[in-house]
């Protein structure tokens, strides 16, 4: 009889980004990505610029204060999302998009057009419940660019 190795007593579970014995760095990135909500705040700040808090709190519907702050902080440090505090009363805190984000726009782009495809796809095999097919906005960046990885923070 072949001896099971103990258990931990929970689930498996992947190493982190730091804890690999071999660093992946898509594995790193994918963990990033993948957190809940992570894509959808991307998709606001992709699309609309510079964002306050509590706009973009607004515009990524059914997320709390606290999920959402700690999501931009983890992205902050990641180098996805600048941070601009401003001293005002009361302080005007608004988040927006680095260059490395900029850099992952033709990748985000490809897979928003594959997944429309997919999704078509699907659809018209009845994978899919009867659904409106619609177009998946496709992300943009504004005219004024993305804004400076800000160096030296």
């Amino acid at each position: 009889m072949v001896k099971k190795p103990a258990s931990s007593g929970g689930k498996h579970k992947a190493p982190t980004c730091g804890e690999a014995s071999i660093p992946c760095a898509v594995n790193c990135l994918l963990e990033t990505l993948t957190k809940p909500w992570i894509m959808q705040i991307l998709w606001v700040l992709g699309n609309d610029g510079p964002t306050r808090f509590g706009a973009l709190r607004r515009k990524v519907e059914g997320i709390s204060a606290r999920v959402l702050a700690e999501r931009l902080k983890h992205l902050e440090e990641r180098g996805f999302v600048f941070r601009n505090y401003e001293p005002t009363i009361p302080p005007a805190v608004t988040y927006g998009l680095t260059h490395r984000m900029a850099e992952m726009e033709p990748v985000l782009k490809q897979m928003a057009e594959l997944g429309q495809k997919w999704f078509e796809e699907d659809v018209r095999a009845g994978r899919i419940p009867d659904r409106e097919i619609r177009e998946w906005p496709v992300m943009h960046r504004p005219s004024a660019g993305p804004a400076p990885d800000r160096p030296g923070r």
